[in-house]
């Protein structure tokens, strides 16, 4: 019988079977709270984080908390425990309470029962909403008594109260340090209670005052009670305290090498090494030379591998910062430490080929970042060593499938991709190794391999045309069985390949690499080895991928979306034929690519779904569609000065009209409206890169160069035609001098330097237009369209995920029925909005603030047709608000003095860390009626009232004359 009764009260909270409105879920686990049946109101607590993750608003999220907070105070301690798990759970929704009073009052209550374990619950419910209750007196008092208390869950659950509050409460801070350090020092305070109470001393952080006075009191303990687990937890402690106040960072790492030294205890040597690393991490600059040389020494001396291991971890952190930059300058008045000669290199020099991988992955490390920061002539030594280092550490960890060997290859490849970028002249020699290593090493050591080699081709293409070989003979003889590790590799390696060959792929290299792929591999390993050839440029073999796996998925969405990608990469490489100097088969490519593009968009559009609506997919093509006709109807322009030359009339009627431009007949007109159309275009694709938050770098650089296409044509044509007079280079003189991150963008950057080059040649010697000027532009379009267009990941892969929900209140049940307002009063729109993420939040940038842009437009009028001021015509406001554990809200006023219906529309952008605003949306509307006043009408009645007599005498008096 109860079973039936749990599987009717799941099937009607309609969990995975039907979505419920916010209101209906609710209810559905009201019903369960009120149960009689103890698993049901579990069942129903547990349940309510999963509902604050779905409908994350106030309205709802206060009474949700209302109702847990009525079973919190009748209900038995173990659904006490289940509420506080749920609170716990649920701590970033705790600030929408909007009953908060309400909502700590029945909580409260139970803190006055007989029941040790009720309070001890209690009060954990009470230190977990210490964010929103911060300076609750009557919570302070509590816990200040429950510390006195005999009973140990209560007391240990009092010290778990009293850290939450110290962390968001200065006054309870303050007025709890005297108590928890009388209770450290009472003898009468056992040992175990003592190590849970020195912790809450990290929080005493907010001001110098109270830091002292802590300091003082850890400085005491660690000189006064020497065992080890006191030491251990005073030290910790001392460190968290120092590296939230910060002042007293650098007298804290003098403190914690102190111990490292002098300690003979290897766990508290154990315990100094992790919080070295943490203010390592934390404060590199406040690390002087002297404690980096005291670390140094240190290390050179312990004779414990584990020791020396911590400590070597904690130098390579601190060789990636300033804090190696100091160590090896010169101070005033003394002769600085070569880098050759200093401790710091010895002991890496030592550590590179030491029997523990660990160690010498650190001591590699350590001397790559100092090889790459310290810009010395004499370096040679020292830079031999850690290519040395690397290569023995690469033969050691390529040979073995464990993670530990697979973490520390990470390192030896994260320190050759590093040092060949700082020290360009070590890449061959890095490289030859690699390469040399790939044929001997396992599979998960090759994979990783692949990567550094692609990561270094894409830095240094010039190392390219030499790997190529290496790398298409170890494709044949890959390994013939299809596990994941050979498709992972095979991936691998076709990726290190097309990023190896910066033209075209050679017939051979394209036959080894579809044989391979027919005998061993799956589909979705063919699929990313067509989206590799398709980021690479690659479109001759991406489209025969695509092609082979047309009949190889199950769903139409799929097909569509295969199909799509075939036909781009055909209408791509038709446009790989194209010649300079010869327009009319530019012309004839350009016109087959089209064609190709209108097939591929049509399909893409079948493809999407309301889920995945592919919207940067689609305006992205729509993009390139409208790029190419522009470049085509440019040509056709060209070419239009052969086809119909200026009339002999044209310079009398450039006289008259006082336009010199004129004399060139139609193709002045054509060419500011094809210059119109590319500026048209750079806007579109500025307009594109706002509303793409959430792609990868690389894919924006890509929006981004077809931007400066866009632009540069319509410079060009501005410069050599429009207005050659005005035209400035100053602006596009240093695009080359930005560095380059792939193959594409220096080509792209290569040819809007030829082509700058190339206008500002012609510019101003030659009165326009000649025929010089419009090769000059047909060249430009050619040599832009010869570089093959990149398909970045963001095209296919969407790595970070995040949208803004907006809720307008008030809000009209019925979204097409008006908001009632009277005219003379104003409109209090409440804003709210949640930030949603996907699961890796914050990959490529977070939100910093969210812009609410509000703007009324009055749709129709209704009554009398008053002369009002343009002010009360339309609303326009913006407002700024930072989220806060991703929600935010704000109101706006809003005056709508002209009767008839309004229509709102509310739009988000956001700002990120950096500044940059990002056009997210969402866009939300809503209608206002706005009615005439009662006191107005009633005048106006009034009025019109008293007329009517007056008319009807003027009539009766018309009439008496006749």
């Amino acid at each position: 019988m109860a079973s039936n009764s749990t599987k009717s009260f799941l099937a009607d909270a309609g969990y995975g079977e039907q979505e419920l409105d916010a209101n209906s879920a609710l209810m559905e686990l009201d019903k369960g709270l009120r149960s009689g049946k103890l698993g049901e109101q579990c069942e129903a607590v547990v349940r309510f984080p999963r509902l604050f993750q779905k409908y994350p608003f106030p309205i709802l999220i206060n009474s949700a908390f209302l109702k847990l907070a009525d079973v919190f105070r009748v209900g038995n301690n173990f659904l006490r425990l289940c509420v506080l798990k749920v609170t716990q759970q649920s701590e970033k929704h705790l600030e929408k309470i909007l009953n908060v009073d309400e909502f700590v009052k029945r909580i409260f209550s139970v803190i006055h029962s007989n029941d040790p374990v009720a309070r001890a619950i209690t009060l954990r419910m009470l230190g977990s909403l210490a964010s929103i209750i911060p300076e609750r007196k009557n919570a302070h008092h509590s816990i200040r008594q429950s510390l006195d208390s005999h009973d140990n869950v209560e007391v240990e659950a009092a010290v778990f109260a009293a850290a939450n509050f110290s962390a968001q409460s200065k006054d309870f801070a303050v007025g709890i340090c005297n108590k928890i350090s009388e209770m450290i020092q009472g003898l009468a305070t056992p040992v175990d209670l003592k190590l849970k109470l020195i912790p809450i001393l990290q929080h005493m952080h907010h001001d110098a005052i109270l830091a002292s006075s802590a300091r003082q009191l850890l400085q005491q303990l660690v000189s006064a009670y020497p065992s080890t687990k006191m030491v251990i937890v005073s030290l910790h402690t001392f460190t968290l305290l120092a590296a939230s106040s910060l002042v007293d960072t650098p007298k804290q790492i003098q403190l914690l090498l102190q111990y490292l030294k002098n300690d003979p205890r290897k766990a508290v040597k154990k315990l100094a090494i992790q919080d070295l690393k943490l203010l390592a991490n934390k404060t590199p600059h406040t690390w002087s030379k002297e404690n980096i040389q005291a670390l140094c020494e240190c290390a050179l001396q312990t004779p414990y591998d584990s020791l020396k291991l911590g400590m070597l971890s904690v130098l390579a952190t601190l060789s990636g910062t300033i804090a190696v930059k100091h160590y090896f300058s010169i101070a005033s008045g003394n002769v600085g430490s070569s880098p050759r000669s200093s401790d710091l290199v010895k002991l890496a020099q030592e550590c590179c080929y030491h029997s523990n991988r660990g160690t010498a992955a650190h001591g590699v490390r350590v001397l790559t970042n100092i090889a790459v920061s310290c810009q010395e002539k004499d370096l040679l030594t020292l830079e031999q060593d850690a290519v040395f280092g690397l290569e023995s550490l690469l033969v050691l960890c390529s040979q073995e499938d464990s993670p530990g060997a697979q973490a520390t290859l990470k390192i030896a490849l994260n320190c050759m991709v590093k040092l060949a970028k700082g020290r360009p002249h070590l890449s061959q020699s890095v490289v030859e190794t690699l390469l040399t290593q790939l044929h001997s090493a396992q599979d998960t050591a090759r994979i990783l391999m692949c990567h550094c080699l692609a990561a270094i081709a894409m830095q240094l293409p010039v190392l390219g045309d030499g790997m190529l070989g290496d790398l298409v003979e170890l494709y044949k003889v890959i390994g013939r069985s299809a596990t994941d590790k050979q498709q992972e590799l095979l991936v691998s390696l076709a990726t290190v390949i097309f990023v190896a060959s910066q033209k075209a792929l050679s017939a051979e290299v394209k036959a080894v690499i579809k044989q391979q792929l027919e005998s061993v591999s799956n589909g979705w390993t063919v699929y990313r080895i067509a989206r590799q050839a398709s980021r690479m440029g690659n479109h001759d073999m991406a489209r025969e991928l695509y092609q082979s796996l047309l009949t190889q998925v199950a769903s139409e969405h799929f097909y569509f979306w295969l199909n799509s990608l075939k036909e781009f990469s055909q209408a791509e490489q038709c446009l790989t034929g194209l010649q300079e100097e010869n327009y009319s088969s530019a012309l004839s490519c350009i016109a087959e690519s089209l064609k190709f593009y209108h097939k591929g968009i049509a399909s893409l559009t079948a493809a999407s779904t309301p889920l995945n609506p592919l919207s940067f997919q689609c305006e992205f093509v729509k993009l390139r569609i409208d790029l190419l006709q522009a470049f085509s109807q440019l040509i056709c322009t060209c070419n239009s000065l052969k086809t119909s030359p200026p009339p002999a009339i044209a310079t009398t009627i450039a006289m008259t009209l006082g336009n010199d431009l004129q004399r060139c007949g139609r193709i002045s007109n054509q060419m500011k409206l094809s210059m119109e159309e590319f500026r048209s275009l750079a806007s579109r694709y500025g307009d594109l890169y706002q509303a793409s938050f959430d792609a990868d770098s690389a894919t924006l650089r890509n929006v981004e160069l077809q931007q400066q296409s866009c632009l540069l044509i319509s410079h060009a044509i501005e410069a050599l035609i429009l207005d050659p007079e005005s035209a400035s280079f100053q602006e596009y003189g240093s695009t080359g001098a930005a560095h380059a991150d792939s193959e594409y963008e220096r080509r792209m950057m290569s040819v809007y330097n030829h082509v700058l080059e190339e206008v500002e040649s012609l510019n101003r010697k030659y009165t326009p237009v000649s025929y010089m000027h419009t090769a000059c532009l047909c060249n430009a379009i050619i040599s832009l369209l010869k570089v093959p267009l990149s398909f970045q990941r963001y095209f296919f892969q969407k790595l970070q995920s995040t949208s803004i929900k907006l809720a307008l209140s008030p809000s009209p049940r019925n979204p097409a029925e008006p908001i009632a307002v009277q005219n003379n009063q104003q409109l209090a729109l409440k804003v709210e909005g949640v930030v949603q993420h996907g699961s890796k939040p914050g990959l490529f940038r977070r939100i910093q603030s969210v812009c609410l842009n509000v703007s009324s437009t009055l749709q129709s009028k209704s009554g009398q047709d008053y002369k009002m001021p343009i002010d009360n015509v339309t609303n326009e406001m913006e407002q700024r608000v930072e989220p806060h554990n991703d929600y935010f809200s704000t109101q706006f006023l809003l005056n709508f003095a002209i009767l008839g219906t309004h229509n709102i529309t509310v739009e988000s952008s956001v700002k990120d860390a950096n500044g940059i605003v990002w056009k997210t949306g969402p866009r939300t509307t809503i209608f206002v009626k706005s009615l005439e006043d009662p006191y107005s009408q009633q005048i106006r009645l009034q009025q019109q009232q008293a007329q009517q007599p007056l008319q009807q005498q003027q009539q009766r008096n018309a009439y008496t004359r006749f």
